[in-house]
């Protein structure tokens, strides 16, 4: 037979007793009950947001018989079957399968893609869909409690939590375009979540999971549900993503200090224009091979990024300021950029 040792439990003083009796503090017992309370609220937040979210949510992948590639995830958004993957899940593929959280297997087509954010619209072949709300993502807080949904392999959804940990990162799509405004995450990402939707605690979708860095664990981003708001307009619009363009092939170059001093430039290296398209903008302005663009719309110009910037901001083809550097003199001059894509 085991003896244990008597446990000796040590009462602890009641200061609000006027008796000067001891008995058990009963704040240990209050903060563990408000603790499952607040951690059921959070339950209850992520359950109602995977049941609201949850139907859907999609498996995206190629047409049956098809080797398996570029297998990911997915999300419905309006009734009659647009949806919202990756633009390296869909890959170009015309025909495309979908699998719902059902386990039903719907044929899609692309809609139209865009490989400067990674995003592609498909539409699949049926309607009254259970869909999800591309929401704002613009009221972001770091901090702020995102779940990461997805369907990966036609299994049934996966769902994990996190908080938003960064905003406005930014990072190269497969053209090797910057994608702004990236949402840096917490929740853990698995392969075939990307194209997954990004909900917020109301269930609205305010981001598309698009990439994980293998090497660093719960680091996750997304492309913000403003830009696939934006993404998504201009390709049922007009079949493809319009950006405004200058029309011109550039490099960078570094600017020599003689230069830089005489000039009094704030940067040390420039855009140097390699090439014109011709009739386009900066031909008609009157730019010319050789040309060092040092600013443009009143912003400093030291790399394509900056240029990149500049255009994404203007809504309309209108007039931009240019400073460009030619034969080591500063002229100003102004263009008017054109839609292009």
């Amino acid at each position: 037979m085991l003896n244990f040792p008597a446990l000796s439990l040590t009462p602890v003083s009641d200061k609000s007793s006027d008796s000067g009796d001891e008995k058990f503090s009963p704040r240990a017992g209050v903060q563990a009950q408000q603790e499952a309370e607040l951690l059921d609220a959070y339950s209850q937040a992520v359950i109602g947001v995977v049941s609201r979210v949850g139907p859907a949510v999609i498996s995206v992948t190629g047409p049956a018989g098809e080797a398996e590639r570029g297998q990911g995830s997915g999300f419905v958004i309006t009734p009659d079957g647009f949806a919202l993957t990756n633009c390296h899940v869909a890959r170009g593929r015309q025909k495309l399968r979908a699998i719902t959280e059902e386990g039903d297997t719907l044929e899609a087509r692309l809609i139209g893609d865009d490989p400067s954010t990674d995003l592609a619209l498909i539409r699949l072949a049926a309607r009254d869909l259970p869909h999800a709300e591309l929401g704002d993502s613009n009221g972001l807080k770091v901090g702020q409690l995102v779940i990461a949904m997805g369907n990966p392999f036609g299994f049934h959804s996966t769902v994990s939590t996190g908080v938003v940990s960064a905003l406005g990162r930014a990072m190269r799509s497969e053209q090797g375009r910057l994608i702004e405004d990236i949402v840096q995450h917490t929740a853990p990402l698995n392969p075939g979540n990307s194209g997954g939707p990004l909900v917020d605690s109301r269930g609205r979708v305010v981001g598309i999971n698009t990439a994980i860095i293998a090497m660093a664990q719960g680091l996750g981003f997304a492309v913000p549900g403003t830009t696939a708001r934006w993404v998504v307009g201009e390709l049922l619009a007009h079949g493809r993503v319009r950006r405004l363009s200058l029309g011109i092939t550039v490099t960078i170059a570094p600017i020599p200090r003689r230069v830089g001093r005489e000039l009094d430039l704030l940067t040390d290296q420039a855009v140097e224009v390699v090439e014109l398209v011709p009739q386009g903008a900066a031909a008609k302005a009157g730019l010319r091979p050789g040309d060092w663009i040092v600013s443009a719309g009143g912003r400093i110009v030291s790399g394509t990024d900056d240029l990149h910037r500049v255009l994404a901001n203007l809504k309309d083809e209108r007039e931009v300021s240019l400073q460009i550097v030619r034969d080591e003199r500063m002229i100003e001059m102004t263009v008017t950029p054109r839609w292009m894509g």
